[in-house]
């Protein structure tokens, strides 16, 4: 039994290694086109027509300044609109949506509850414009997003295109943690999108062409992640995907443990169940480096994470555990002396070694990736509560997306 538990940290944390040391040769040879993106200011568009759908439920505390945002975009009047979904909320939110009846660019829908993917195929039924694309009633674009995205559409080629997503304004320690797991999230999809890999098409502010919906159909329920199975979809059209990380959304991030634990476990599951019914992708050359290496790799990282922080958390609770042993039985020890340092003792083998290198290339990819969301490096306390913190609470929703998904429990939104 050791042997094999051994065989499968070993794998785990070859597998993690190799997957960051992909990651930075990526971002290596992707590293001049990122510049390029960089100094993007505005160059001469064709501006296509633009419509945003923004789906609501229970939203009104948010939905006003979401709107806000939109009519803040830096893009002609005359080719962007907008359509307000409200899916049977029983707060203050179609009240709210209707303060803006009045203007010529908004149009106002409201249906009995039937869940997010209903609230934007109902407005995709209504709309002629060349791009369309969705933004959370809960989510606050920058200015400049959307020329941003639309600059890639100048390519024929690219069918969706996905922004970069910060938490807005975090100021508890959660969501000061989730602030910077959202910068590598950045990181990682600037990366998957240099290899034609991107998986998923975030609800707020993904921009598509419009045709892409009536070739392929609209959204599905998608075990409460829509978003992550129209992305598969495309991908198993060979509809190509690119990620703008310039082009900026800010998000209301979860602020307390139970809100996070079930929008992770909600995320996690959705990946799982959407793999498992798109498992024709995996391992299939047809389907390019999403098929034969990241969606694999994706999958067996909840796994091999779960193993390690499990690990990781057990060896720290041991020691802790054995600290409160020799106090019980020898009392503690006020003598004090600095810890005496001999090579001879330095464990040299495998598993050190590993573990050493994926640690040092995690605070490698930390910093490429809080660097290239920010412009710069910047350190904050997020950075601190991510490094602390954040392996004590992964588990909790991977075992739970684990566990409803092999006891077929269906999950909820909220």
């Amino acid at each position: 039994m050791p042997d094999l538990y051994s065989l499968i940290l070993y794998c785990s944390l070859f597998v993690s290694l190799f997957f960051e040391v992909f990651l930075l040769i990526t971002y290596l040879e992707a590293r001049e086109e990122i510049e390029k993106e960089v100094g993007f200011e505005g160059e001469a568009l064709n501006f296509p027509s633009v419509t945003v759908i923004v789906p609501c439920f229970n939203e009104e505390h948010t939905v006003e300044k979401t709107i806000g945002s939109l009519f803040a975009l830096d893009y002609p009047n005359d080719k962007l609109s907008f359509v307000l979904v409200d899916d049977g909320s029983t707060d203050g939110t179609l009240d709210t949506l209707r303060k803006f009846e009045d203007n010529s660019r908004i149009r106002i829908l409201s249906k009995a509850n039937g869940g997010k993917h209903t609230a934007i195929n109902l407005a995709l039924e209504k709309i002629d414009s060349e791009l369309v694309g969705c933004l959370d009633a809960d989510s606050f674009v920058m200015s400049d997003a959307l020329q941003r995205i639309v600059r890639h559409f100048g390519d024929e080629s690219v069918m969706a295109v996905t922004p970069s997503i910060k938490v807005h304004e975090p100021s508890n320690f959660l969501e000061l943690m989730q602030s910077i797991e959202y910068r590598w999230g950045i990181f990682l999809r600037r990366m998957l999108s240099s290899l034609g890999a991107l998986y998923i098409t975030p609800g707020p502010f993904s921009i598509f062409r419009t045709r892409v919906f009536k070739e392929l159909g609209g959204y599905r329920e998608a075990h409460l992640t829509e978003d992550l199975e129209m992305a598969l979809r495309l991908q198993k059209n060979r509809y190509k995907i690119v990620n703008s990380h310039n082009a900026q959304v800010y998000t209301v991030a979860p602020k307390n443990l139970g809100a996070l634990v079930k929008q992770r476990v909600r995320w996690t599951y959705g990946f799982i169940n959407n793999a498992l019914d798109y498992r024709e992708l995996f391992f299939n050359k047809r389907y390019g480096q999403v098929g034969i290496f990241i969606l694999p790799i994706a999958l067996f990282s909840i796994f091999s994470s779960l193993f390690i922080i499990s690990n990781v958390l057990l060896n720290f609770f041991d020691k802790i555990f054995d600290v409160i042993a020799r106090y019980k039985v020898a009392g503690f020890n006020w003598e004090f002396s600095f810890p005496s340092f001999d090579w001879y003792f330095v464990n040299t083998g495998i598993l050190p070694l590993l573990t050493i290198s994926t640690v040092s290339l995690t605070f490698i990819i930390l910093y490429l990736s809080i660097a290239l969301s920010d412009g710069k490096f910047k350190f904050s306390r997020g950075i601190l509560y991510y490094v602390a913190l954040y392996a004590f609470f992964v588990p909790l929703w991977l075992s739970r997306a684990l566990f409803d998904t092999v006891f077929r429990r269906r999950v909820s939104w909220r």
